[in-house]
Parts: structure tokens; C-alpha cells; sequence
């Protein structure tokens, strides 16, 4: 009878052990249904989106003269300082004259024997030789004179602003470094180096706009006038040259600029930021796109920033699913539970 109770004990043991299982296997079923992660969707469409790329630049004069003599010689009087203005044709620089007065004195004797041999020429006393011989080098001396009255009285070729004086009144030149340094700042020029991937699309007359971290967000109107006609095979890259009318003279060279050129306007699908995820250690980025409860990584190629959204080169298609939040706990392929 003892023995009979005892296995009467065992098997409501095991009974009830048997239903602590079977209630503990509904509880962890029903616990993995609940940890399927929560995400937060957004529907993503193509729209029009400006082809805008930004280039840096540091701005430069359209034209720079450096004002010196072809040689060394002392510097009498300078009558410019850095920062003026300046006309075409306006005196500078006064260098020593002794060496101009001395070639003077010798050109007025070269006329004054040239005369004579003419005079004797035209009435059969020279011959032709000998006229010949004195024309030239009264034409010799002609030129020379002019060369050394070009290099005595410097003047400026262009109208600009000097930028540069390396010496003062009394110095001698010491053929190294110019006198003076004359810059054409209306207008101003940039040069930026654009990706191969855009030589069919850069045209001159193209409209650009640019910025200057000086003035920060005042924005000021380009052209392109240059572009060159080949790519260097080091960089893939080939130099376009901006110009700015700069009528107002605000751009002045050595500036940093950052130009912006619009290539056009392309449909591509565009994604709230929130979208994008950084892969760790790389620079990859990619979106959860979800389809039938589960999600894909989709490694995607960024195009421009704007404001809040991001435009995609590739990687997303058109009316797409997206996960905009939730993704700490994704990986691919992982079904998800969606909040509304």
C-alpha cells in the first residue's frame, strides 16, 4: 500500500512538472513574438533634383604685372603705396636717369652725323654704303634710347591696385624681387578643378554661384570663361577658370571661395536623413528598406545633402519602404514588428 502511494506521488510529480514545461514553452513563444524589433517606416519617392556641386577656389586677379627694370639700377622715387589704385599708363617708379641722360647726349650726336651724311648723299659726296651705314645706327640708338626711358620711368600697363613694394625711395634694385606689383582686380578670376565625369557638361557662359567666407552667406554671381581642354591622368580632374565681374571690388585676390554649379536636374529617390546609417568602420552608408515584414541592408551611394532629406544616387528604388527609426537593433533580413 505504501509502495502503491509512493507511485501515485511520482506521477502527479511528473504531471505537474510536465505542465510548468508546457506553460513555460507558450511564455518564451510568446516572448520571441514580442522581441521582434519596432521600427518606424517611411514611404520614398524619385523627384526632381538639381545636379548642384560645390568646388573651392581661392580667388585671383584677372591680370598681375610686376613692375621692375631690366636692370639693376638705384630707385630714385617710388610715388605708389600697397593699396592704390592705379591707371593704365600712370607713372610709378622713377629710377636713376644718368645712364638715360648719357644715351641722350649720344642719340643727339647720331641724328646730328646722320644729317650730314644725308646732305652729302644728296648731292653725290656719300654713297649709298655709307648713308645706309649711318641709318642704322641711328635706328640702333633709337631703340636703345626708348628701352632705357621705358626702364627709368616705370609706368603700369594695366589699371589695378598695387598689392606689392618690396622697396623704397633711394634703394638700389637688386634685380630679385619687382619694384612694385600691379593687380587687375575688376574683374577677378577662380579656378576650379571639376571630376571627368562632367567634361561634357561644363560650357562656357555656364551661370555659378559663389560664396566667400568673409561675407558669409552673401552670395555673388560667376561665369565660366576658361576650360581647359584636356584631364590630367593623375587627378581625373580638369581646370575650368570662373570669372566675377567684380564691379563693386568687395572680391579681392586670396580670398577662399566655394563655388557652386548646377549640372542639371536628375529624378532620384530622396530619403529623410534619419534613413541613412554609417556602416562602423568604414565610409559606406546604407538603408533598411522593408518588404513582407522583414528588412534588407541596401548599401546606397549619397548624392546631395538637402536640408533634412538626403538625394540617392543609387541603391533605394522608387516608392520604397524605408526604416526611419529602430535600426540600433537590425541586420539583414530580420523580421521586424512596424509601429504605426
Amino acid at each position: 500500500m505504501k509502495r502503491f502511494g509512493k507511485i501515485q506521488l511520482f506521477a502527479l510529480t511528473v504531471l505537474i512538472l510536465l505542465a510548468s514545461c508546457g506553460k513555460g514553452g507558450k511564455t518564451a513563444d510568446s516572448k520571441l513574438k514580442e522581441e521582434k524589433p519596432k521600427v518606424r517606416l517611411e514611404v520614398v519617392k524619385a523627384d526632381r533634383v538639381d545636379q548642384l556641386q560645390e568646388f573651392t577656389a581661392t580667388v585671383e586677379s584677372d591680370v598681375k604685372n610686376n613692375i621692375a627694370p631690366s636692370s639693376i639700377v638705384r630707385i630714385e622715387k617710388i610715388f605708389v603705396e600697397v593699396g592704390d589704385h592705379v591707371n593704365k599708363g600712370q607713372k610709378l617708379v622713377q629710377m636713376d636717369a644718368s645712364n638715360l641722360k648719357q644715351m641722350k647726349a649720344q642719340l643727339d650726336n647720331q641724328k646730328i652725323e646722320f644729317s650730314r651724311i644725308d646732305e652729302l648723299y644728296k648731292v653725290g659726296g656719300a654713297s649709298k654704303s655709307e648713308w645706309d651705314a649711318k641709318k642704322m645706327s641711328l635706328d640702333v640708338m633709337h631703340t636703345s634710347y626708348r628701352n632705357l626711358l621705358q626702364n627709368t620711368s616705370l609706368t603700369s600697363p594695366i589699371s589695378g591696385v598695387v598689392t606689392v613694394r618690396n622697396y623704397d625711395s633711394g634703394d638700389m634694385y637688386s634685380g630679385t624681387n619687382p619694384v612694385l606689383t600691379v593687380e587687375k582686380i575688376t574683374p577677378v578670376k577662380l579656378v576650379i578643378n571639376v571630376s571627368e565625369d562632367n567634361f561634357t557638361k561644363v560650357k562656357k557662359g555656364m551661370q555659378t554661384k559663389i560664396k566667400l567666407d568673409v561675407y558669409g552667406d552673401e552670395e555673388f554671381s560667376g561665369k565660366v570663361t576658361l576650360i581647359h581642354p584636356t584631364v590630367d591622368n593623375t587627378t581625373r580632374t580638369f581646370p575650368v577658370e570662373i570669372t566675377v565681374a567684380n564691379g563693386n571690388q568687395k572680391v579681392r585676390p586670396g580670398m577662399f571661395a566655394r563655388v557652386t554649379i548646377s549640372f542639371g536636374v536628375m529624378n532620384h529617390v530622396v530619403v529623410p536623413d534619419r534613413a541613412v546609417i554609417k556602416q562602423s568602420g568604414s565610409g559606406d552608408r546604407f538603408v533598411y528598406v522593408y518588404h513582407d515584414g522583414r528588412v534588407t541592408y541596401n548599401k546606397v551611394v549619397l548624392g546631395r545633402r538637402m536640408g533634412a532629406e538626403y538625394e540617392l544616387i543609387s541603391g533605394v528604388p522608387d516608392n520604397s519602404q524605408v526604416v526611419v527609426a529602430g535600426q540600433t537593433r537590425l541586420s539583414n533580413g530580420a523580421a521586424v514588428q512596424v509601429e504605426k
